[in-house]
């Protein structure tokens, strides 16, 4: 099997990770969305914090760059046994009705500090299901959205779509709403997998949708997989794999499952005996690989793959590419305003969260209080280890002039602790030092958020990583 390294363009020999290597680096690690990571948060940075943020963006004036903007609809239909977000399940849709009211209150909230009309590059729907939301429902959303926002002619408008909630006619309203990419949540196409993870949607439904998109024009379409599913094989994601190439979506977003049932309830239904094993997820993470690969597909890095003229591929090519609280993202070093209940965002040198409850994100709106419990101000070191973090997570590689100049340090002098660390995995070949640049390799990035760790200075303090999942 030919292995594509996600910094390079050419293809490698057969790569695999041993039994021994996946014992010793197949360790729990944050997946590096951010960094510092969301639960390195304090509740004593607060809303007046997060409000100062605000005031001192809207103060740079026309020399802000566009924002980002994230709204969370945490409403799904049923429960999916995988799923480690904040949802709330129900079929009470009127509860949408409520939820649009208190949002239109964070929105004024938000616009108080920031200013009405700021700009906004990119809008992402996550959930929950966002289409949960009838059409009038989103209709409405996207009303408050313009109202208090103004979106660049070339914005990119995404949602999350659960496949068995839409129609082909839900679709062209979306269009209509100016949506213009869309993310589907397929997770497998095995109706074993399937059942297994309380989650059923035949294949010829994401296919009848697919066309629809592709006739309605949406610019790009991201299909959204999970391997280390429940009763999945090597043999079985094959299958999968197979349909996906048929569909031939503009991006792939390949999720290692995370089983964490003492933090997500879900979980527990989830039979520990039927999950397959590490080697076996390398393996199905290997094939992907290699199957989107031939397909004509770009390894973007980590669990994202697109096809050369997606915007995500342009980036990666351009140096562009970045990870936010959605993924790897085309926009770098942008704003990001979230709103919902417990949705994460970025201004500045800040990160903040909303509150994590229904009553507790009402109740602060009640009280017209911005609903922000906890975040961070970032330190020098954060923004520093964070240039170092995103460089190795987004290009693989670490240029230490280029990383010194920019931060005034001497960077061998400065992580010299981080270097010695780094022995073992030099040694395993998953990155290569030279005197002037640290590269990940193709072996490296099944363990790449394994070599990232050894840059977080938290994580180096802190012993107690059950919290997070493993690294493959």
């Amino acid at each position: 099997m030919s292995l594509v390294c996600p910094s390079a363009e050419s293809s490698v020999g057969p790569l695999l990770p041993s039994v021994a290597m996946l014992r010793r680096f197949d360790v729990a690690g944050p997946r590096y969305t951010s960094y510092p990571t969301a639960d390195r948060f304090v509740e004593a940075f607060d809303a007046a914090d997060y409000a100062q943020a605000l005031r001192q963006r809207r103060s740079a004036g026309a020399r802000a760059l566009p924002l980002s903007l994230y709204v969370h609809v945490p409403f799904c239909e049923s429960l999916c046994y995988f799923c480690a977000c904040n949802k709330i399940v129900t079929r009470h849709h009127e509860r949408a009705t409520q939820y649009l009211g208190y949002l239109a209150k964070e929105i004024q909230l938000q616009t108080e500090q920031l200013g009405r009309g700021a700009s906004v590059s990119q809008l992402h729907l996550g959930g929950g299901s966002p289409t949960f939301l009838d059409d009038a429902h989103l209709a409405q959303l996207m009303g408050m959205l313009h109202g208090a926002f103004n979106f660049t002619p070339d914005c990119e408008r995404s949602i999350e779509i659960d496949p068995r909630t839409v129609d082909a006619e839900r679709l062209a309203n979306l269009a209509v709403l100016g949506f213009n990419r869309l993310s589907f949540g397929v997770q497998d196409f095995d109706h074993e997998v399937q059942k297994a993870i309380h989650r059923i949607q035949p294949a010829a439904q994401v296919f009848e949708l697919m066309a629809a998109a592709r006739q309605l024009g949406f610019k790009s379409v991201n299909i959204d997989l999970i391997h280390g599913l429940p009763l999945q094989t090597v043999e079985s994601f094959e299958r999968t794999l197979a349909k996906v190439c048929e569909l031939r979506p503009d991006r792939v977003a390949l999720y290692a499952y995370a089983h964490l049932p003492d933090r997500f309830k879900a979980q527990r239904r989830i039979h520990i005996e039927q999950l397959p094993a590490a080697a076996d997820k390398v393996q199905m993470l290997a094939r992907s690989i290699a199957v989107l690969s031939a397909a004509g597909y770009v390894h973007i890095g980590m669990d994202h793959f697109a096809l050369p003229q997606d915007a995500l591929a342009v980036a990666k090519r351009q140096g562009r590419l970045h990870r936010n609280f959605q993924g790897y993202s085309t926009q770098p070093d942008c704003d990001l305003v979230a709103l919902g209940v417990s949705a994460i965002g970025r201004i500045g040198a800040t990160y903040s969260q909303n509150a994590k409850s229904l009553p507790d994100y009402y109740d602060h709106l009640d009280q017209h209080r911005l609903p922000v419990v906890r975040g961070l101000a970032l330190t020098r070191d954060d923004l520093l280890r964070r240039a170092v973090i995103m460089a190795l997570m987004c290009q693989g590689r670490l240029d230490f002039e280029a990383m010194g100049q920019a931060h005034l340090i001497d960077f061998r002098d400065h992580f010299a602790p981080e270097f010695a660390a780094l022995g073992p995995l030099i040694a395993h070949g998953l990155v290569r030092l030279s005197d002037h640049a640290l590269e990940v390799t193709p072996m490296g990035w099944f363990f790449v958020r394994a070599i990232a760790m050894v840059f977080d200075r938290y994580l180096q303090a802190d012993r107690n990583r059950t919290r997070y999942s493993r690294v493959v």
